[in-house]
């Protein structure tokens, strides 16, 4: 089985995770040596991301946030992958790797470019985009749907909670399609 170069401009080095080989990516994805994948696993995403941990720092007992849990989670609430968080940003997805994994620490500007692409602003970031619960209370209550929905939902017994619930998500999975 052959494998070819990707094209010119889109070259990545990458490390096989099997031969360690260092090579740069191929079309195909696989290694030239020992033909494995050259992608990691990347995990399913989840409906909930977990939340930013915060970590203990030179033992002087305040806490720093720990950026790469944060940006992860906030991929992952955005519903996005490595690939495609690398794809907005303009850089290759071992880099969105390395910075999930500590092993590389994001540049002011690429922090402004993370947080474009993950669509919040760099303290959002910073912070996990954590909001404490009554803002995300008042943010749905401003929303017009939900608005006119909120006299009705507590007149609705719990089998018809559900079936909303499965019509909406339904709606969201499936657009309709338009004539």
């Amino acid at each position: 089985m052959a494998t070819t170069l990707a094209p010119v401009d889109s070259r990545e080095v990458v490390r096989c995770d099997h031969c360690l080989l260092v090579q740069f990516r191929t079309s195909n994805d696989l290694c030239r040596r020992c033909h494995a994948s050259l992608d990691e696993e990347e995990p399913e995403i989840v409906a909930v991301a977990p939340a930013p941990q915060m970590m203990p720092s030179n033992g002087h007992g305040r806490g720093h946030l720990n950026l790469a849990a944060s940006i992860r989670s906030l991929r992952l609430r955005g519903g996005l992958s490595q690939r495609q968080l690398a794809l907005r940003m303009s850089v290759p997805r071992t880099y969105v790797s390395k910075i999930e994994n500590e092993k590389a620490t994001p540049t002011l500007s690429s922090l402004e470019r993370l947080a474009r692409a993950l669509e919040v602003t760099v303290p959002d970031l910073l912070s996990g985009g954590a909001r404490n619960r009554q803002e995300e209370i008042g943010e749905l209550i401003r929303d017009q749907f939900i608005a006119e929905m909120l006299p009705f939902v507590s007149q609705l017994n719990g089998m018809q909670l559900s079936s909303i619930l499965t019509q909406v998500r339904d709606l969201t999975m499936r657009p309709r399609r338009t004539a």
